[in-house]
């Protein structure tokens, strides 16, 4: 697994939680970061990130990129950072790309894509897996975090930017979600709700659940979606042709054979009336 690092909180929690897990001979752990050449900070920043993977005996390296000034920087520079992230994850034979997002992050996305009216579909956000991205911290809360760099003596740096009131998400993060949550102290968990029923009808194409169950389309996303909402990890749901959809607490919506084994694992979702049953 390759580690994206970039020595803020949040990647060096994941960098130290996942080279504890990765010490445990269970997975092999890469640490890398990035440089977008935009601030001079950052290779301070990502010096952090080296320290942290020296003492836990990971291998890091870093890229170096030039994202030129203008218009859309923050996309462009995403999308040069992701790109630098696979090549690199494909030299050390990297099979995952893990990001250290969170949930406040899931929740903040979400209420930015609703105040510029996405659709549904455009709601599915940051989940656990897309693809070959991993999000192990997904389902913790950035004050869980700042507890555990605490607890274990992380140091990390604060991007300047996320004090930047000119950026969309730091108003939504420093001003719209505080009200909000006078409103109703769980909204962050309502959000990230809404993000999962939203990959739970959307990542199961109609053309997925006819080859899975021809007669299930209409009653299994109806379920799945009901599962999601309600977070019932017990529901079961037949699928056809040996295959079983699940809601996990950790990786959203599972779909697996009978005998247990994980077919097509996050974002694959599927239900049928057994699951309003239980």
């Amino acid at each position: 697994m390759l580690v994206a690092c970039s020595g803020g909180l949040d990647s060096q929690v994941l960098l130290d939680t996942l080279a504890h897990v990765g010490g445990s001979g269970v997975l092999r752990v890469f640490a890398h970061g990035v440089d977008h050449g935009l601030r001079p900070e950052a290779q301070g920043e990502l010096e952090l990130a080296a320290d942290l993977a020296r003492a836990r005996g990971v291998h890091f390296a870093i890229t170096q990129l030039r994202v030129e000034k203008g218009s859309n920087l923050q996309a462009r520079a995403r999308e040069a950072r992701y790109r630098a992230l696979r090549a690199a994850a494909s030299t050390v034979g990297a099979t995952f790309l893990a990001t250290g997002h969170h949930l406040d992050d899931r929740a903040e996305t979400v209420l930015m894509r609703l105040l510029r009216g996405a659709p549904l579909a455009g709601l599915g956000v940051l989940s656990v897996r897309s693809d070959d991205l991993l999000r192990p911290l997904v389902r913790a809360r950035r004050h869980e975090l700042v507890a555990h760099a605490k607890r274990r003596k992380l140091v990390f740096a604060d991007d300047p930017n996320n004090a930047d009131h000119r950026f969309v998400r730091v108003r939504v993060r420093n001003e719209v979600l505080p009200l909000l949550r006078t409103i109703d102290p769980r909204v962050d968990a309502h959000l990230v709700a809404l993000a999962d029923e939203a990959c739970a009808v959307f990542s199961l194409a109609p053309s997925s659940l006819r080859r899975t169950h021809p007669s299930a389309s209409g009653a299994a996303l109806a379920a799945i979606t009901e599962a999601a909402h309600r977070r019932n990890s017990r529901a079961r749901v037949e699928l056809g042709e040996g295959q079983v959809g699940a809601w996990d607490p950790l990786q959203g919506i599972v779909i697996s054979s009978r005998d247990g084994s994980d077919t097509l694992g996050d974002q694959d979702p599927s239900r049928s009336r057994r699951a309003r049953r239980r």
